[in-house]
């Protein structure tokens, strides 16, 4: 057997491994709120959904959250290296190379690049907008004590970003739904980041939870998901959403309240449900009453 033979095997562990590096199967927080968004400019637009444009929607959500998790975990990896929750991460233990990290990165990047292209001018024109603080974000525990505050105004890209791909025209009602979004992000981020808080101090990584405690970033992470079910409230009157929009709303709300619930100060040993499990039901219920109420209003398969 070639060497080049012996290597062919290994190629849909490099792939696998990839997949897992950027953690895929998270897109599921920031994809349903683009579509909220999309649909909704499609129902103001002229009612019917356009699969096509909504597909190009995906691939460009897909392919920017994609470059952004491998270019996070690029950066980040002697960091994690010195964290024993993160240590296992494949650019740690070899199981990907930084090289073929990079590789997948600027192929996502050209993906979400292409797709944005193929939507209208102004996605491709604005697109680098929507990539710099995704690689901001990063360096941001480095400089700031609000990295938080950098990765939620990253995740408020995603809602203008669909607006923009149906209508090529600037929408400040999608730009309330970014905030309400980048805001749920920055506080959810704000309580993930409690698990962190000895090895961060002990390595000079900066956060919230790092400076001001565990108490002052759950009562901050509080006090942001109250401003977001404000800020999609508003959404709602902006859109004139319908009863659907509002039943989602409240599912939320109920939501925010049960993970506030079993993440305290003095316990996080759930907070993994609550960041996982919760925040990631949140998108889907809201995803699914959003699109019940526009199709009750008339929105067209």
């Amino acid at each position: 057997m070639t060497s080049a033979s012996a290597a062919l095997p290994q190629q849909p562990g490099r792939t696998k491994a990839f997949l897992r590096l950027v953690m895929i199967e998270h897109s599921v927080f920031a994809l349903p709120f683009a579509y909220i968004a999309a649909l909704t400019a499609m129902y103001e637009w002229d009612e019917n959904i356009h699969w096509g444009r909504l597909l190009l929607v995906t691939v460009a959500m897909v392919g920017l959250r994609t470059f952004a998790m491998a270019a996070n975990r690029i950066i980040d990896r002697e960091i994690d290296a010195r964290n024993p929750r993160t240590a296992h991460r494949e650019l740690v233990t070899g199981a990907m190379s930084v090289k073929h990290a990079w590789t997948g990165a600027l192929i996502a990047l050209a993906v979400f690049l292409g797709a944005a292209a193929l939507l209208n001018p102004l996605c491709l024109a604005l697109a680098p907008v929507a990539v710099i603080p995704m690689v901001v974000y990063p360096y941001g525990k480095r400089f700031t004590d609000f990295p938080q505050a950098i990765l939620g105004l990253a995740q408020a890209m995603g809602p203008v970003g669909g607006w923009l791909a149906i209508t090529g025209s600037w929408s400040w009602e999608a730009v309330v739904l970014g905030l309400a979004v980048g805001v749920w992000i920055g506080g959810f981020d704000l309580i993930y980041a409690c698990q962190d808080v000895e090895t961060d101090r002990e390595i000079g990584v900066k956060s919230v939870p790092a400076r001001f405690g565990i108490p002052a970033a759950i009562w901050g992470a509080r006090a942001c998901h109250a401003v977001t079910t404000a800020l999609f409230a508003w959404y709602a009157l902006l859109t004139d959403a319908g009863a659907f929009f509002w039943l989602g709303l409240l599912i939320v709300a109920a939501a925010f309240v049960y993970e506030h619930t079993i993440v305290r100060p003095n316990d996080l040993t759930r907070l993994n449900r609550a960041f996982f499990s919760v925040n990631g039901f949140i998108g889907i219920a809201l995803f699914v009453c959003a699109l019940l109420d526009l199709l009750v209003r008339g929105l067209t398969v």
